[in-house]
């Protein structure tokens, strides 16, 4: 009978590991992207970024905008361009100059029957601090098809390969950041195993504003990030000469917004709670703050309270306040149309 082997496990005691400081810092572009990367800004060493997008919508041009900043700012900078050639690279050059600086591998330049896997492998045992990938799929097709690995097996191996230079396992001893531009399918969702997900950091997602028109505003948010903020909207504009131009205007005032809103709510709440305290009562939420006698309608005088709904609310066609109020008064019991209120304040400060 065959034995089996038993397996080793190691269990471990973060407070017991010992860490060098230097995986602790971030690469700076010194662009408001720093923000969104991490809640310390910059894009953290030994870190792993997906990034992925509409088509056309410039996720090449935003990725290499980064690494441009980030080797202006002293980091060692390798773009691994499986879908570019020397001819595709001129072009953004002569609109984006400083792309001209960055160290580019070309895939698609080794001769036929070349060693992809070798080759990637011996480049980027020198030690890089960021490595951008353009894109993981073609990247991962390059390796399977020099080798003969299967599409699962040339991931695999790349993706090991990508932690061990996380870990520092280089020429230069460097905790090397990853940002990989995946492929899309048609419902514009990422394509990958789940293993290739649990091993991101972040999934950095780049859209037009309005799918359907390729002319519309541009804004890119992390729709996961293991080290930042989820959810932030930041646009941004490719027209301008020279690199990635960021709204910083708007999205301060949308931030801005977002905080006000929040803000109102959590007071909503705390009224909710002391009327409840002060009547023993559970699910019947507070009146409306009482506001000046010059108020006309019940709607008006709950958004009283905050100036920016209320005149919001007076901006609206007559027609259109009639029915949200037919809407909101319509509920029989006080706390559903509490309830209707409050959402209608949502609404009004989104």
């Amino acid at each position: 009978m065959k034995k089996t082997q038993t397996q080793k496990i190691d269990l471990v005691q973060i407070n017991k590991v010992t860490y060098d400081g230097e995986l602790f810092k971030e690469f700076k572009t010194g662009t408001p992207i720093d923000g969104l990367f991490s809640i310390k800004g910059g894009i953290p060493r030994a870190t792993n970024w997906m990034l992925i997008g509409d088509p056309g919508v410039g996720k090449s041009t935003v990725a290499l905008d980064i690494l441009s900043d980030v080797k202006a700012s002293g980091g060692r900078v390798l773009f691994v361009s499986a879908e570019m050639s020397r001819v595709d690279m001129y072009l953004y050059v002569e609109r984006y100059p400083k792309f001209g600086d960055l160290d580019i591998f070309f895939t698609g330049e080794m001769e036929e029957g070349a060693d992809s896997k070798r080759a990637i492998e011996n480049l980027f045992s020198q030690g890089w601090d960021l490595v951008l990938m353009d894109s993981f799929i073609e990247v991962q097709a390059d390796i399977k098809e020099s080798t003969g690995m299967s599409s699962g097996q040339a991931e695999k191996w790349l993706l090991d390969l990508m932690y061990r230079h996380n870990l520092g396992n280089n020429e230069a001893k460097v905790y090397t950041s990853f940002i990989a531009i995946q492929q899309v399918n048609k419902g514009g969702n990422f394509v990958g195993s789940n293993k290739l997900k649990h091993m991101t950091t972040g999934m950095l997602e780049i859209r037009f504003e309005n799918p359907d028109d390729y002319e519309s505003d541009r804004f890119m948010l992390f729709s996961k990030n293991r080290r930042g903020h989820v959810g932030k909207k930041l646009f941004f504009d490719l027209s301008a000469q020279g690199g990635v131009q960021y709204d910083t205007e708007r999205f301060q005032k949308t931030e801005k917004m977002k905080e006000m809103r929040k803000e109102e709510l959590e007071r909503l709440k705390v009224d909710g709670e002391k009327f409840d305290e002060l009547f023993g009562m559970k699910a019947k939420a507070p009146e409306p703050v009482a506001v000046p006698e010059t108020v006309a309608d019940p709607i008006a005088e709950f958004l009283g309270r905050v100036p920016l709904a209320l005149e919001r609310w007076r901006e609206l066609p007559e027609k259109e306040r009639t029915r949200r109020s037919d809407w909101a008064s319509a509920a029989t019991k006080d706390a559903t149309r509490q309830k209707r209120y409050e959402k209608l304040l949502e609404e009004l400060l989104a």
